[in-house]
């Protein structure tokens, strides 16, 4: 079941990659099996970001919740 509980501890294991290279993640809504996020401080105008969370944060989430729909980035 994708709930903001089981978003929120994938998004910590992914968190010290983005928190690296001087970003961060910030779960914003979980609307039934989709999720939707802000990228933060040097993630959110980089323009390696769509791969960060295509095979980053949503790969990530489909791993950990067979029923995750999809990753909306606001």
């Amino acid at each position: 079941m994708v709930s903001r509980e089981s978003v929120e501890l994938v998004l910590n294991r992914v968190r010290p990659y983005l928190l690296a290279d001087g970003g961060d993640i910030e779960l914003v809504a979980v609307e039934g099996p989709n999720v939707r996020v802000r990228l933060t401080g040097m993630c959110a105008g980089c323009p390696s970001s769509h791969l960060t969370l295509s095979m980053g944060v949503e790969t990530a989430l489909r791993d950990a919740m067979t029923d995750f729909g999809h990753l909306e980035v606001l």
